[in-house]
């Protein structure tokens, strides 16, 4: 929880946000991500200072259950001085603790964000899914949140003034903007409506910007002008160097962040990319027009290789 520090901004852990995707389909399939619409509701994670402490925790906590799928999962919540935003105690139910720090007290409308991230971890605790690493997998549990649909409150907590600042999770406030709008893409939202923080939807519009780009890269042909005669400069280096031996430029790179690499294969030169879903590499022939289905999210990709 960053709380009146400096916010980290951009984007220095797409790599392992993109892994956690794939992670997610390759776990739950294309349908079980599917299961896990729509995003849950304003009102069903609403909290005013009215509501009581912890009849209305309760109640945001079933609501946030109910979203990620754990019918079974009963959750215990306290309050308590602690350095983060909260903490879940992973045993194997049917009953979880979750302590969160006693700033929610009077921050009441941040209950639901932090619930969110703690019951997400009980939900990978429950799929057995996890990252090495305390910091990887408190990002696949930031980018699970989100793509099932929970994480744009973790999004919708973040502010920031010239004299203080809030953020919760481990995500840049452009990576939450990123997976959500990955989300969107997938599940046809508009999260944009949900928004009270304007720098949570400032952050969601730049999110938004760098996942349509993840879109309009060659070799598909959404890609723009100078990408497309940026790849064609690739293409036909790699063409005339497919007899060089393997282990020199037989596969040649483009350059260190090139969204493809070509490979030389005994059937010819292939091109190898991200799928712009699941983030699965793919490989299909340099042959021309090609029309390309994801094996593992099954999206149909026109390209022009």
């Amino acid at each position: 929880m960053t709380n009146g520090s400096e916010v980290v901004h951009g984007y220095p852990q797409l790599d392992t946000v993109r892994a956690a995707v794939t992670a997610l389909y390759r776990r739950l399939t294309p349908d079980g991500i599917r299961s896990y619409a729509p995003s849950v509701a304003p009102a069903d994670v609403a909290f005013s200072d009215l509501d009581d402490l912890h009849l209305g925790a309760q109640r945001v906590a079933h609501a946030l259950v109910r979203q990620l799928r754990l019918p079974d999962a009963h959750m215990i919540i306290s309050f308590r001085e602690m350095e983060h935003a909260a903490n879940v105690e992973l045993a194997a139910g049917p009953e979880y603790f979750i302590e969160l720090n006693n700033r929610f007290r009077t921050h009441r409308r941040d209950i639901g964000a932090a619930l969110a991230h703690e019951i997400t971890h009980v939900l990978l605790h429950r799929l057995g899914l996890s990252f090495p690493g305390t910091r990887a997998n408190e990002i696949l549990t930031d980018t699970a949140t989100t793509y099932l649909g929970a994480g744009w409150l973790l999004l919708d907590a973040y502010r920031e003034d010239r004299d203080s600042s809030q953020k919760l999770g481990y995500l840049t406030p452009e990576e939450f903007g990123y997976v959500l709008a990955k989300r969107a893409l997938v599940f046809d939202e508009d999260p944009r409506i949900w928004f009270t923080s304007p720098q949570g939807y400032t952050a969601y519009t730049k999110g938004r910007a760098q996942a349509l780009r993840d879109e309009q890269q060659p070799p598909l042909t959404t890609a723009g002008r100078l990408g497309r005669l940026r790849y064609a400069k690739d293409r036909r280096y790699a063409l005339d160097h497919a007899d060089t031996p393997t282990g020199s430029d037989a596969d040649h790179a483009p350059g260190p962040g090139s969204p493809y690499v070509f490979e030389r294969m005994p059937d010819g030169l292939r091109v190898a990319f991200a799928c712009p879903t699941c983030h699965q590499r793919i490989r299909i022939p340099v042959r021309g027009r090609v029309r390309a289905r994801c094996g593992l999210c099954g999206t149909v990709l026109e390209c022009d290789t």
